[in-house]
Formats: structure tokens, C-alpha cells, sequence
């Protein structure tokens, strides 16, 4: 088991360029199977989640390299469409395999899919959608095994805007004859770039971050050079690093219309931010003050993902925050962590009641998930004395090297074996 060593007390200042966006990547590697044609992904983010997709498509028969951040897939090989059990359980994203599967076989068969235990994350949507274009659904012993044979271009209506399951039909519909409709589609960012892939493979979507999107549906796709979008969670979790530590970042490579929520909560904490036409720099006071409220709700609103990062931050700001988590009901593992730390925090249910502290102080704490792992790390960074932050496979999931990161603007953290 490898763990992070953190030395607390130094202040992040630098300049950092930002990693291209895991939740991007992912369905987009997912979708390289559509193609008659070879797709290079640049950018590519040296991730856990990245290894495991691509372990996945090869599985299925892909072949893939990847070669300084570049990724070639040659998806012509392709003729599997039973996912491996085991690597599917790994990351919750293998669910994105199932529509381009089947929009090429038109058969699936998946289990289950893994990832971080931040709560119950049906993919009942995911199948709504899919049997809402023809397809034949049937679960049995947690084995989902689908029958494309009489798929067809329809309309799908979400209850709920799930990202996952907006992507996995505009995957499925992308060659399906005929104009797909999906009403109250997600409209994250990521919904956006990969309509913009599956356009630069030739095919015809449009409506990517509003309600409504179109997929036109196309004899055939072609190979495509495509650079992802830069990470708006990994940027937020940077400036969150400074803004903890009183320090001072500037980051390149991204977008911050994408960072607005984010820096919206930071200014109100005192910060002083600043963004480019490519970059967002920030200045931290010498103490953050506490936000009023934060409720995480589907994009345009505060993203989940950088809930726990911002539950941190609260713990070292003047004054209380109130923060709400609407998307997941178990995303709150971390606050056991952050209380032996020596932060105020009251949780019921779904809501957190943070009382900030002058001061946190060092302690062995354990990552429970993603953005949880990267809460504890920037916790620790900002407390006095030394951390250990154990379980740190699952921050690996999701950040680059993320130690190489912190030591470059001023962080002592060491990955050590434990």
C-alpha cells in the first residue's frame, strides 16, 4: 500500500499547468471504438483510470500505445463484447463501453461497474436510455446482457440529467440510422467534449450543453486526432491547495468559465482571483473566511466533485460554512478524517455544519475515494506537524503525479510505501 508523507505548513505558490480532464478522457476512450479508423488522444492524463480503460479495450480487442501523454487506438480489431469482469469492477467509467459497443456489435454484455463508494449510483438511466433506442435488456446475477439487433434512432427522456447515461446514448446513436433526441441531457462540460470527438470522427450531434441534444445518426465513422479538455476538478484542487496554505498559484491550460461555482466560493473566502483568456491565478488572505452556503447540484451548479475539496477549506476559514450535498448521499466519508485533524465539523444526513479553526494538526488519515483522498492531502498540507495520507491508489485515480505537483510549488509530500 503506498501513502503520501506530508510535511505541513508550506505555502503552495507557483505555476502549474493543469492535467487534460479525467471525465472527459474516459468516455472518450470509450467512444475510439466507433471508428473504421485510428484515434490518437493527446494529452492523455497518466492516470489509474486511463490504465484501466485501456486494459479494457484491449480486452475487447483494440489495440492500443501510449507513448509521452499520446494514445493511439486502433479499434479495428474489435470483437468482443463481453467486458472483462474484473477491470470492469475497477472504475465506474467502463459503464461508457456499453452504448459504442453496442452501436458496433450490437451486443453487450457487462457486469456491475466499480469505483468509489460515494453512494448508490444506479445505471438505471443508462438502460432506460438504451432500451429507448431498441435495445433488449436483461440482468441476471449482476450481469447486464443486451441485444442490440432492433436498435433504432428514438427519443430519450431522463428523469434525472446523469452525465454517464447522456453519453452512453450519444454513443450508441452515433450510427444508428435516423435522429436521436435526449431531453434533460446533462450539460457538464465533458457532455460537450464528446460531442466535439464524435464530430471529429465525422459524426453529426449538436445540442451538447443544453437540455436537448441531437444525434443524427451516420453510416460511418473516421479516425480523428482529438486533444481532451483541460480538468476543471484537478484546477479546482490547486486552488484550493493555495488558498488553504495562504499561497499563490497561477495555472495554465485551463478554462475558467468552466471554473466559475468554484471561483465564485473562493472570492467569497477572500481570495483574489484573477482569470486569463487560458489561465485563472490566485491570491489567498492570510486567513479565508468562512461562505455562507454551498449546495453541489448538476452542472451549471457546483460540482460534487469538488465538494470535499471545498469542505476542507472550510475547516481552516474565520466563521461557518453550511455546505449541502445533493448528488451523492455518501459523500461525506471524509469528515471523520478531517475531525481528528482537529476540524469543527457537525454532519446531518446530507448537510455539513463546518466551524472553522485557527489551525489543523498532523495526523494518519486514510483516502475512502477520490476527491475525498485529495481533501485529506490538501488538509494535511495546511496543518501543522506531519501527515500520512494512506490509501492514496484511489487519489491516484483521478490526479497526475499529484505529489510531483505540490513539491513543484512549494509543497513537501513524499509518496512513500506503507
Amino acid at each position: 500500500m503506498e501513502g503520501f508523507r506530508v510535511i505541513g505548513g508550506e505555502k503552495i505558490r507557483g505555476k502549474a499547468r493543469v492535467q487534460s480532464a479525467k471525465n472527459a478522457v474516459l468516455p472518450i476512450l470509450a467512444a475510439a471504438i466507433l471508428p473504421e479508423g485510428e484515434i490518437v488522444i493527446r494529452d492523455c492524463p497518466d492516470i489509474r483510470d486511463v490504465y484501466a480503460m485501456a486494459g479494457i479495450l484491449g480486452k475487447l480487442g483494440c489495440a492500443c500505445q501510449w507513448n509521452a501523454g499520446k494514445m493511439r487506438i486502433d479499434p479495428a480489431g474489435l470483437h468482443h463484447w463481453e467486458m472483462p469482469d474484473e477491470l470492469s469492477k475497477q472504475i465506474r467509467s467502463s459503464i461508457f463501453l456499453l452504448g459504442p459497443i453496442l452501436g458496433r456489435l450490437r451486443r453487450a454484455t457487462v457486469t456491475y461497474p466499480g469505483g468509489c463508494e460515494i453512494g448508490i449510483r444506479p445505471i438505471d438511466l443508462h438502460l432506460k436510455g438504451l432500451r429507448a433506442l431498441g435495445v433488449s435488456i436483461v440482468e441476471d446475477g449482476g450481469v447486464i446482457y443486451c441485444d442490440g439487433m432492433s436498435m433504432r434512432a428514438g427519443d430519450v427522456y431522463f428523469d434525472y440529467p446523469s452525465v454517464g447515461a447522456t453519453e452512453n446514448v450519444m454513443m450508441a446513436a452515433a450510427l444508428l440510422p435516423g435522429v436521436t433526441t435526449v431531453h434533460n441531457a446533462a450539460r457538464e462540460p465533458e457532455v460537450i467534449d464528446l460531442q466535439d470527438f464524435i464530430n471529429a470522427m465525422g459524426g453529426r450531434v449538436r445540442g451538447a450543453g443544453t437540455q436537448l441534444i441531437e444525434i443524427e445518426g451516420v453510416k460511418a465513422l473516421h479516425g480523428a486526432d482529438y486533444t481532451p479538455i483541460p480538468d476543471r476538478i484537478a484546477a479546482g484542487t490547486l486552488l484550493c491547495a493555495a488558498a488553504m496554505t495562504g499561497g499563490e498559484i497561477e495555472l495554465t491550460n485551463v478554462r475558467p468559465w468552466d471554473l466559475v461555482p468554484v471561483c465564485d466560493k473562493l472570492r467569497e473566502m477572500g481570495c483574489r482571483v484573477i482569470d486569463g483568456r487560458s489561465t485563472v491565478a490566485l491570491a489567498a488572505p492570510e486567513r479565508l473566511r468562512a461562505f455562507s452556503q454551498l449546495q453541489t447540484n448538476p452542472h451549471p451548479g457546483f460540482p460534487t466533485d469538488m465538494q470535499a475539496q471545498m469542505l476542507a477549506a472550510a475547516c481552516v476559514a474565520e466563521g461557518t460554512s453550511v455546505i449541502v450535498e445533493n448528488v451523492f448521499e455518501n459523500r461525506l466519508t471524509h469528515v471523520a478524517d478531517l475531525c481528528r485533524m482537529g476540524a469543527d465539523i457537525r454532519v446531518n444526513g446530507r448537510t455539513a455544519v463546518v466551524t472553522g479553526v485557527p489551525g489543523l494538526h498532523g495526523m494518519t488519515v486514510s483516502a475512502r475515494d477520490l476527491r475525498g483522498g485529495a481533501a485529506l492531502v490538501l488538509a494535511a498540507l495546511a496543518a501543522k506537524g506531519e501527515s500520512t495520507v494512506e490509501h492514496i491508489e484511489l487519489v491516484d485515480r483521478g490526479y497526475e503525479r499529484l505529489e510531483e505537483t505540490l513539491t513543484a510549488l512549494g509543497g513537501k509530500i513524499f509518496r512513500v510505501q506503507r
